[in-house]
């Protein structure tokens, strides 16, 4: 059987060449004054416990919503409402109501216009929670007429919407050079996984996956390792590789970190993202659902993130202890400076084509 050693654990380091790809495998405050003290106040909870609760209330609450987001500082969740049942209903959960001015469907509206008529490459937008507006953002590519468009478009919103320009340029995070290789590029391995037979397979981004049909462990491409069995970019981002016979490929980030579980990423969570080109980075969760548009084509459904990336970093793990969250997808900025990164859900790609983790 085939071993793969791993890569260096530095924080922050820029992982060398030696493929360990392989081996990463693998979720106003609206005050309590003159609520009655009978009430239940909001309740302590892990990130992962705020996501459950998170989705749970989601799904009860409807259009009564726009999202929630999670305070690691007091490790308490704050969903959004709009009417006073809501928030009742939020109190009786163990959450902290907020009040926001528009309906889940008066957002999805704005965003459903921004895709007809301001879909610019370099854009991007999500609904923000924590200000129950819809954020549109731009990169530094964006200028002149197609500037004038994207603002043009978002002041029409009139306070349902909000502009933000952003320093560097929105791209995927491919690489022409840790990790794996295909023809003429590297990308990071995000999670091991089986397919539905059983067969050992990566899971990575599927920018890298539609441009190769073939992954080395090394640069020399001497060691072949995965063919592509499927790949969808853009629209979605995520595509798998299945393992040639006899490479290994156990359920754990190149951290040591086991990976036991997919699931869904919260607002204010603090997450790890671990990349072939910066090595591993942490940062905070700053929005779900998000639509990027790369040059390339526009993708939607992704995180967005304070966490730091740069190319070849591309399809790398984000994870939350023993929690696979998302595939690094691409974004602006870099490790030196900062950023922002978006990341195509795990829970979506392993639904896509059937696979699970180890």
């Amino acid at each position: 059987m085939c071993m793969i050693p791993a890569l260096s654990q530095r924080h922050g380091g820029r992982g060398g060449v030696a493929f360990a790809a392989a081996v990463l495998a693998a979720g106003s405050v609206f005050a309590a004054s003159g609520v009655a003290a009978a009430q239940p106040s909001a309740a302590p909870l892990n990130a992962r416990a705020a996501t459950a609760m998170s989705a749970s209330l989601a799904k009860s609450l409807g259009d009564r919503t726009v999202g929630s987001y999670y305070d690691h500082s007091s490790s308490r969740l704050t969903v959004t409402v709009t009417d006073q049942a809501a928030a009742a209903q939020v109190r009786a959960a163990g959450a902290t109501p907020k009040f926001v001015k528009y309906r889940a469907s008066q957002l999805k509206a704005v965003t459903a216009e921004l895709a007809r008529t301001a879909s610019v490459p370099g854009t991007a937008w999500r609904v923000d929670p924590r200000t129950g507006q819809v954020l549109v953002t731009a990169d530094s590519t964006v200028t002149g007429a197609k500037l004038a468009q994207v603002t043009n478009a978002v002041h029409r919103f009139g306070d349902k919407a909000r502009f933000s320009q952003t320093k560097g340029k929105l791209r995927p995070l491919i690489s022409g050079g840790d990790a794996i290789w295909g023809q003429g590029l590297r990308c990071s391995l995000g999670f091991n996984v089986h397919t539905s037979s059983g067969q050992a397979a990566i899971l990575t981004a599927g920018h890298c996956g539609v441009a190769t049909n073939d992954w080395w462990a090394d640069q020399g491409n001497s060691q072949h390792i995965a063919s592509t069995s499927a790949a969808n970019f853009p629209g979605t981002d995520y595509s798998y590789a299945t393992y040639d016979a006899g490479v290994d490929a156990p359920s754990a980030v190149n951290t040591g970190q086991q990976i036991t579980a997919a699931g869904d990423a919260t607002v204010g969570e603090t997450v790890t993202r671990s990349g072939s080109t910066t090595g591993v980075h942490d940062g905070q969760v700053t929005g779900l659902n998000a639509t990027v548009n790369y040059q390339e084509g526009s993708v939607s459904g992704l995180i967005d993130t304070t966490v730091c990336a740069e190319p070849g970093d591309s399809g790398g793990s984000l994870f939350d202890g023993s929690t696979a969250l998302g595939l690094t997808s691409g974004g602006s900025g870099d490790c030196t400076s900062g950023g922002e990164t978006f990341f195509q859900p795990v829970p979506a790609a392993l639904s896509a084509y059937g696979l699970t983790l180890p």
